[in-house]
């Protein structure tokens, strides 16, 4: 049965997203089942999106475009119907990392977010929010076109060495998602550096921390913190994580022994182990 569900467009970007769907769709005479199949997906998931029980793809948003003849429509829509399935209280960083020039990380526990494989995202992802975890999936990926923007910003990241053998989700996400790390060796924009066990006592053991940096405006310290996190523009505070992340910058290896570490670790580590794998 057709699911014809009232819709306030103003209630969310996803809302919004679904009536602009069922109101183009009924104007070019078309079923949800007739759009499906021009779209490749079932009739009932044209349903679940135009009902905002669904939150559709970025590729379901191009194909509806060619469809219905939108002119982008669902393209341009996409990017803010996704980003509102992030949680609240992250989404103010999220505006921020779009928007910085300059975005210096540490991370200690896991691969920074704009540079996570989907399965790894949908490993750590699923710990929290197993109910919703293809929508903040798709968010998670959608906030990494940042990098393919024709100004990307510049992205330095100082992993942890324990990123690297901490295994999320299985031996075979982890080869893939460090092979992901490797793919960044020459990029003009991106440097990735792994910072050793041996360096004893560093400035980022008390977690992990991002200083993003603008043309125009004043920079950002973030720390996560459990269920949340910390943004503040605080001078002092990013005058000493600045100087705190130079200093990490300076323990770590190099780029190019980073790159190696990451390789050895992925082969030795991850490699294809022959029978069952153990969890």
């Amino acid at each position: 049965m057709v699911n014809i569900r009232s819709l306030d467009p103003s209630a969310s970007p996803l809302d919004f997203y679904g009536s602009e769907l069922r109101r183009l769709r009924e104007e070019a005479g078309l079923s949800q089942q007739q759009l499906g199949d021009v779209v490749y997906c079932t009739g009932s998931l044209i349903g679940q999106i135009e009902t905002a029980k669904k939150v559709p793809t970025r590729r379901f948003s191009e194909q509806l475009d060619a469809a219905l003849m939108t002119g982008g429509l669902f393209t341009r829509m996409i990017g803010l119907v996704l980003k509102s399935q992030l949680p609240t209280w992250f989404q103010p960083y999220a505006d921020m990392e779009a928007r910085a020039t300059y975005i210096s990380t540490y991370q200690s526990q896991l691969v920074y977010g704009l540079l996570q494989t989907a399965d790894y995202a949908r490993a750590v992802l699923s710990v929290d929010n197993p109910e919703r975890l293809d929508e903040l999936v798709a968010a998670r990926i959608e906030r990494q076109r940042v990098l393919e923007r024709e100004h990307p910003p510049v992205v330095c990241v100082v992993l942890d060495e324990a990123v690297l053998y901490r295994k999320i989700g299985s031996a075979e996400i982890m080869r893939r998602q460090l092979a992901h790390l490797l793919s960044f060796k020459d990029h003009p924009w991106v440097q990735v550096q792994i910072l050793p066990f041996e360096s004893g006592q560093h400035p980022g053991l008390l977690g992990s921390f991002t200083v993003l940096r603008f043309d125009d405006d004043p920079d950002l310290f973030y720390v996560p913190v459990y269920g949340g996190g910390h943004m503040t523009a605080d001078q002092q505070v990013i005058r000493e994580r600045s100087v705190g992340y130079a200093r990490l910058q300076a323990t770590a290896l190099s780029r190019e022994d980073s790159a190696a570490l990451i390789e050895r670790v992925m082969e030795e580590r991850y490699g294809h182990q022959p029978g069952p794998e153990v969890a």
